[in-house]
């Protein structure tokens, strides 16, 4: 069977059959990247929203609300960068597939580009994906081919793709290469932009999640660019093998079974991550990411994604570990994606109960920070 790997070997020869400098193809190859650099002029930057905390504490916490793109979720801006990059590269031709592996928010993403430029898309995914996703993906046209085993999904995209001659996109691979790291209006450039004015423009921690790797790659990189002394944490759910990797220099390290937490966590360690690029690492218990995510809506009123939960609560045990310590300064972290596309996961009571998670002493210990500033042990 072809792997990943060998279908990204092979696929130079895959357009062997397309003259690159045929003149109907060019102008093809034009308005498909127009019409993607089109969509980034003529959309505003997402909000950065402010968690209320004590005002005594001296620390502000902030989220960047990634849900306010056109596919609503964060990985609008990854899509959008691997389309522009695989285009670029002429890997992406007329009427044939582009295919993704995906849990889902970047199969969203990457569905409506793929309709924006006319080609065929189909997203290989877990079973076990949130119904929502599902149908956002149906929605732009594409095509959802599911896997029961998530480790399955990068050979079965590469088996796609070469039985269609189509384009393995392959997110876990290109993330942190498509994405320019250094500006460019990417999500670090945006996030200190937005801080200008506040009191602590300059974070101490910016906490982000990682599925392919490429948003704390983009960061963290951004941030040692800039010289800036802000530190990087990356919140790891559980069934996910980032953080025992991180731990323990072992880039084979592997899971034998998917993450809860849609859209984060992986069980292999993913080219994509850059584990000497970041800080700190934190292990979130799926129940505490959970808690977090009804935290925020009782806070702020606004409903997110697992992902929004594992970070926020990374980021909350930092904000108790300042605290502790009488250090101020502020700390951000993502809104990734909408709550209603889990309505029937992580706001669910009964889904919880079937997964064997208890979420009560997590958020009872997120009360107990925010009412005292200490952390209970």
């Amino acid at each position: 069977m072809t792997t990943p790997q060998q279908a990204r070997t092979h696929e130079p020869m895959a357009t062997l059959d397309v003259d690159h400098s045929d003149a109907e193809y060019r102008h093809w190859l034009k308005e498909a990247v127009r019409k993607v650099q089109a969509d980034a002029n003529r959309s505003a930057d997402t909000h950065l929203l402010r968690f209320p905390l004590p005002e005594k504490w001296g620390i502000d916490l902030y989220l960047k609300d990634e849900s306010t793109h056109p596919t609503g979720s964060l990985k609008h801006r990854l899509a959008r960068s691997l389309f522009l990059y695989s285009l670029c590269n002429g890997w992406i031709r007329r009427g044939r597939p582009v295919i993704e592996a995906s849990s889902g928010s970047t199969a969203v993403s990457e569905a409506y580009f793929a309709k924006l430029i006319g080609v065929p898309f189909i997203a290989v995914m877990p079973r076990t994906t949130s119904a929502e996703k599902c149908r956002l993906i149906e929605f732009h046209g594409a095509q959802c081919h599911f896997v029961d085993d998530p480790r399955k999904m990068y050979e079965e995209s590469a088996r796609l793709a070469a039985d269609t001659g189509g384009h393995f996109m392959d997110q876990f691979t290109y993330a942190e290469r498509a994405t320019d790291w250094r500006g460019n209006n990417n999500i670090a450039e945006s996030i200190y932009r937005q801080l200008e004015l506040e009191r602590y423009p300059e974070p101490a921690w910016i906490v982000a999640t990682a599925g392919t790797g490429g948003t704390s790659a983009t960061i963290a990189r951004y941030v040692h660019y800039m010289q800036y002394d802000t530190r990087i944490c990356v919140a790891d759910p559980e069934n996910s093998c980032f953080f025992e990797g991180w731990t323990t220099g072992n880039a084979d390290v592997t899971t034998d079974c998917g993450s809860r937490i849609e859209g984060i966590g992986r069980p292999r360690m993913e080219p994509s991550f850059v584990p000497g690029a970041v800080d700190r690492m934190m292990k979130v218990p799926d129940a505490a990411s959970v808690a977090a995510v009804r935290a925020l809506e009782q806070s702020i009123g606004r409903k997110a994604g697992g992902s929004t939960g594992t970070g926020l609560w990374s980021a909350l045990k930092i904000i108790a570990e300042m605290v502790a310590t009488d250090r101020t300064g502020s700390v951000v972290t993502l809104l990734c994606d909408p709550g209603d596309r889990y309505l029937d996961k992580y706001y669910s009571d009964e889904w919880l109960a079937g997964q064997g998670l208890d979420i009560a002493p997590y958020a009872k210990a997120i009360e107990s920070l925010l009412a005292t500033g200490v952390w209970p042990d």
